[in-house]
């Protein structure tokens, strides 16, 4: 089997948030087809746990704990640089003495990074020749760091707005030296053509999956609302578009539906809430859990689900999971951007307070039946074995290879 060197900003496990998600299952991919030499970033101590696993299920493996708060001192000097701070927040001279050094003890010919700052550490040869050096963009996150502008207030917004232009000029020059830009969905993939047109002829996309057998329909799992009515918003809630969308769903959506129906309930079911969520839960029918054990009932037993995103880039997991358990889902149309669904036959799409109100009103009032044909376009259009081919075919991979079986946790 070929070596092959695995670069991720993030440790790839545990798969509880979405980059992670499409981290993991890409790792998993790589292991049935190559010797695989994963070097990772841990910026959540209790991440620490899952680095001797996924070395076990490694050729080799290097993790460099970061601690955000340096780590973003450490950015600082990019600012009078004219450098993009978020590449400067992951550069470290430990990853790239290891990068060098396993290039050198390793016949390694092909390497893939895992989101734009880690292109960074890949040359574009060794000593034995040349490196095929696939990008896995996944979003282009420049475009997110200019989103935020649009919705904050100076000085941040000149901050956010230089970030989305410097972090544009570095994607742009890593996707020319490399072989092939992917990212995560056709619209990502256009948006990406449309801003570096001159690496548009090597620029594609894999989608992600959803794991349809653990995300199914479980009518017998427990009721964690405890029979209330109640919707539901999952997803990491460190995340600054998670944060804005679920207060904004609290205050500007919450009081008026309560108004119709004074028993219901806003859940908000994410790992991390910073103070600005915790105080929400001082809101009338609003219960903030912080990190459940399974979030699979919190999806089951919910009336409907949300995704009141107005920043949103590539592809929402939190949408595909809860269409996965066949739930209707009511979402913002910037967070269907990257999907293939059918709003009106798989879903709700809603743009405004007054169309969120309206729109789940309905829904809680005289349902329509939705998740039968949520769950089939999650089989159809998300399947991690069928869309990971994409992958393959920018890393060589044949469907004659021998597949290596599966070591990761």
């Amino acid at each position: 089997m070929r070596d092959l060197l695995y670069l991720t900003h993030r440790i790839p496990f545990p798969p509880n948030k979405g980059d992670k998600i499409r981290a993991y299952n890409v790792l998993r991919y790589l292991q049935r087809h190559f010797r695989v030499h994963l070097g990772s970033f841990i910026d959540d101590p209790a991440d620490l746990q899952y680095a001797e696993q996924l070395a076990n299920g490694c050729a080799s493996a290097f993790f460099i704990r970061l601690h955000p708060r340096l780590a973003r001192l450490a950015s600082v000097p990019a600012l009078w640089r004219g450098k993009s701070l978020s590449v400067a927040y992951y550069r470290h001279p430990a990853m790239r003495d290891w990068v060098r050094d396993t290039l050198a003890q390793h016949r390694i010919d092909i390497a893939l990074a895992f989101s734009g700052p880690m292109a960074q550490y890949l040359p574009a040869s060794t000593a034995r020749g040349p490196l095929h050096r696939v990008l896995d963009l996944v979003d282009v996150d420049s475009e997110k760091w200019q989103n935020y502008a649009d919705h904050r207030r100076w000085p941040m917004s000149s901050l956010y707005r230089r970030e989305g232009r410097t972090l544009l000029e570095f994607e742009r020059a890593a996707a020319r030296g490399y072989d092939q830009v992917l990212l995560v969905s056709p619209a990502e993939a256009d948006l990406f053509r449309l801003r570096a047109p001159e690496s548009g002829h090597k620029t594609g996309y894999f989608s992600n999956g959803v794991d349809t057998a653990y995300f199914a329909p479980q009518p017998g799992a427990p009721d964690p609302y405890h029979g209330a009515r109640a919707l539901v918003f999952t997803g990491a809630m460190d995340y600054p578009p998670n944060i804005e969308a679920v207060a904004w769903m609290a205050e500007r959506v919450m009081p008026a539906l309560r108004l119709r129906y004074p028993d219901l309930q806003f859940h908000i079911v994410g790992a991390r809430p910073g103070p600005q969520v915790r105080m929400l839960a001082r809101l009338p029918g609003i219960h903030v859990s912080g990190t459940v054990p399974d979030i699979r009932p919190y999806l089951q037993h919910a009336a409907l689900a949300l995704a009141p995103l107005r920043i949103a880039r590539g592809i929402q997991n939190k949408i595909l999971e809860a269409m996965a358990v066949a739930k209707t889902v009511v979402a913002t149309p910037q967070a269907l951007e990257g999907l293939s669904v059918v709003p009106g036959r798989e879903l709700i799409c809603a743009a405004t307070a007054t169309e969120f109100i309206q729109r789940i009103s309905e829904q809680l009032h005289a349902p329509q039946t939705f998740g039968t044909a949520a769950r089939e376009r999650v089989l159809q259009d998300y399947q991690w074995k069928r869309n990971l081919e994409r992958l393959g075919d920018a890393l060589y991979v044949t469907a004659a290879a021998s597949p290596q079986p599966e070591t990761a946790p």
